[in-house]
């Protein structure tokens, strides 16, 4: 059987706001400090030549801001699936939501909330995540031909990122890229 990469982007919603004490959880949008986060890892995807196929994200408020900002940024052109199952569910669900992707999509985004997108990436790798941050990404490589094939294997973490790792590690080309843009 002929195996190929399929990689999986477990992306946390940046930074959202706590001052609106009259929006419920789900209304929550995000902050400044949110966006410029988005901004920041846009901008590293970007220069990896990341770009994916499908883009799945919670329809929370800050999930949505998080993933059309982001969206924008790497120039996707595809539908977001805005789904309320990613709204805190389960691993197992999260897993079966991706496992119906169609599998002529090779990389996939999956924006979302915590605990859950931190179990899913420790459930798919062997090694631990104690919690993916807010903007936190976890790109894993898997050798599948299929998405419904996700649940039979562990892949292989290709990087995990946080906006905080760019405050002292920031290869010169992003901050060339991350200058030019404010």
């Amino acid at each position: 059987m002929r195996c190929t990469i399929k990689t999986l982007y477990l992306i946390r919603h940046a930074k959202s706001s706590w001052k609106d004490i009259d929006a419920s959880d789900f209304e929550r949008g995000l902050t400044k400090k949110g966006k410029k986060s988005i901004e920041t890892i846009g901008s590293y995807l970007k220069l990896r030549g990341v770009c994916p196929d499908i883009i799945l994200s919670s329809c929370a408020l800050r999930a949505q801001e998080t993933a059309d900002c982001l969206a924008k940024k790497l120039e996707f052109d595809g539908k977001i699936n805005y789904m309320q199952e990613l709204y805190f569910t389960d691993t197992e669900t999260l897993k079966q939501i991706v496992m119906l992707q169609e599998n002529d999509a090779d990389t996939i985004f999956v924006i979302g909330h915590n605990p859950q997108i931190t179990d899913m990436a420790n459930s798919l790798i062997d090694e631990h995540i104690s919690k993916i941050p807010t903007m936190g990404v976890v790109a894993t490589n898997f050798d599948i031909e299929q998405w419904s094939d996700l649940g039979n294997v562990k892949g292989t973490m290709d990087f995990f990122i946080s906006p905080k790792q760019f405050q002292y590690y920031i290869p010169n080309q992003i901050r060339a890229i991350l200058n030019k843009e404010v």
